[in-house]
């Protein structure tokens, strides 16, 4: 018989070992994007790109990106992303590069690009991982110096690590940053997950941006821009009280000044009145005079539970600010020069309860559309969304569409589809942020959208089928004007036909643009009839 020797706690225990941030991501680099080859050369350019866009609108500057590519060895690759963004002060560049879930954004309630403060301290920790070599930092606020740095991640600390710092003379004034960065098991090409497509899709939803892209091979491409106004800066939105939850509320007590819970409600939560307050106070049986530091998890619950019960308005969106219909449509016409396009921008919602949204769709057909066929271009907060389509709410809101209902025939169709998502909190899927998970209300906004869209492309396609066939009609016609003049001019016993030609000519020019004029009003009417299945639809949710 065979003894088992019994662990004692203390001897299971002595492994026991606490991790960073920084260390649990660098052994889960796939959460942050960091998986495949082509992926993981997207994703650094994703992180450098989306970081310098940001920087350049709270600077309120029209941002000027350029990204190199080189290769410097097999599967081994140097990234150089640099903007002009406001620069960066010598004392954050550790936090900025080399700190993990840290951020200037990350603790607002405001809608941004980047949420968790990771990205481009991923970034540095992934080339770190892979070459072991830090990253060099370029950077100045545009005074009379350039900080100049290597700087590498001290996982245990998660913390940045500054190597070597230079200080260089700036008499041109310069302002900006620029990252150099090697990292290796990267591939490039010009698939549709590639930086190519992803700095396209870009430039499509930032048309206030110029990207100079340069490839492996020296290739330029200038993606310039086509609008000329930099977007409205969203503005923090204090939290809606329907989206919170017991540990919210405590977590907010802790960084309010109020002396009493009335106050705080009042102060901390969007759409709380006093009136409000009175009716939280008679449904909870609370006592909402009481210091908010006395709070405790039972109180904070039966204050959510009351909370849920009453009704409140819509929280206020003018903290949103989405990329705007017209240009959207710019951005759409100056990257794909489609034949047709059709934007929508629809009003502002809310999910779960209290979290603001807006949607906005576009439908480009024709020309430089569709990705040799049906393509969709996934957006949140104008960033694009390349990787993991398959379980993104808004390809399922996009496929769930009957897109024959609208003219488009088949998935080989020149169409493009593009969604943008706007919201204070991007529901991702993963901390790679590449899906949004779907949320009834997110879901059915995308496809009023996209049916909102799709009826404008109907007409269109209708329009444009009829107006081949009249011609093709008109063509068979004429090209036996001749024959019949001839046949005609025999009967009356006359040599000369060019009456006759003359005269079937005008008959079979008239009988079309009468029909032209009269067509329109007969399409109108079947469209509405065509149509009117998806307005009940849109109507009755």
């Amino acid at each position: 018989m065979s003894e088992t020797k019994v662990k004692h706690a203390d001897e299971i225990f002595k492994s026991f070992k606490m991790q960073s941030v920084s260390e649990f991501f660098k052994k889960n680099a796939a959460m942050l994007g960091y998986t495949g080859k082509l992926r993981s050369l997207t994703t650094l350019v994703h992180e450098g790109v989306t970081n310098s866009l940001d920087a350049c609108e709270e600077a309120r500057l029209f941002p000027d990106i350029s990204v190199y590519i080189s290769e410097i060895g097999p599967e081994h690759y140097r990234v150089i992303m640099e903007d002009n963004a406001s620069g960066i002060p010598l004392d954050y560049i550790p936090h900025v590069f080399g700190k993990m879930l840290a951020g200037s954004k990350a603790h607002r309630n405001i809608q941004s690009r980047g949420q968790q403060g990771i990205g481009v301290s991923g970034a540095v920790m992934y080339s770190q991982v892979t070459t072991g070599k830090p990253t060099e930092v370029v950077t100045s606020t545009g005074d009379k110096i350039i900080n100049k740095v290597n700087i590498k991640i001290d996982v245990e600390k998660n913390a940045g690590e500054i190597l070597s710092h230079e200080t260089l003379k700036n008499p041109e004034k310069w302002r900006g940053t620029r990252i150099n960065l090697e990292a290796k098991n990267l591939q490039y090409n010009r698939s549709k997950y590639g930086p190519y497509s992803y700095l396209k899709m870009t430039a499509i939803a930032n048309p206030h941006t110029r990207i100079l892209f340069v490839e492996p091979d020296g290739t330029k491409i200038l993606f310039d821009r086509n609008v000329r106004e930099i977007p409205k800066h969203p503005k923090e939105m204090k939290p809606h009280p329907h989206g919170s939850s017991a540990d919210d509320i405590l977590s907010m007590i802790k960084n309010s000044s109020a002396t009493r819970v009335r106050t705080f409600l009042v102060s901390e939560f969007t759409r709380v009145s006093t009136k409000k307050v009175e009716e939280i106070e008679q449904i909870s049986g609370l006592d909402l005079d009481i210091n908010p530091k006395k709070v405790d998890w039972e109180y904070a619950e039966k204050l959510v539970s009351a909370i849920k019960q009453i009704t409140f308005m819509a929280p206020p969106t003018e903290g949103l600010i989405p990329i705007g219909a017209d240009s959207v449509k710019l951005g759409l016409e100056g990257i794909l020069a489609p034949e047709f396009v059709h934007t929508v921008t629809r009003s502002p919602q809310t999910y779960q309860g209290g979290i603001a949204f807006i949607v906005e769709a576009g439908l480009a057909y024709g020309g430089g559309a569709g990705n040799n066929g049906l393509d969709i271009i996934r957006y949140a907060n104008r960033t694009p969304l390349i990787f993991d389509q398959g379980g993104c709410c808004i390809t399922e809101a996009a496929k769930s569409i009957e897109w024959k209902r609208y003219g488009v025939k088949d998935d080989n169709a020149p169409l493009t589809i593009f969604v943008n998502l706007v919201s204070t909190h991007i529901p991702y899927t993963s901390a790679g942020k590449q899906a949004i998970a779907t949320e009834e209300e997110i879901y059915n906004e995308i496809r009023f959208a996209l049916m909102e869209a799709g009826r404008s492309l109907s007409r269109y396609l209708s329009g444009k089928r009829r107006a081949h066939e009249k011609l093709t009609k008109k063509k068979t016609l004429l090209r036996y004007v001749i024959e019949t003049s001839n046949a005609l001019g025999s009967l009356i016993k006359t040599d000369d036909n060019s009456k006759i030609i003359k005269a079937l000519t005008d008959i079979v020019e008239k009988k079309y643009d009468f029909e032209e004029t009269n067509g329109n009003e007969e399409e109108s009417t079947t469209l509405s009839e065509e149509n009117g299945e998806e307005e009940v639809i849109e109507n009755g949710e």
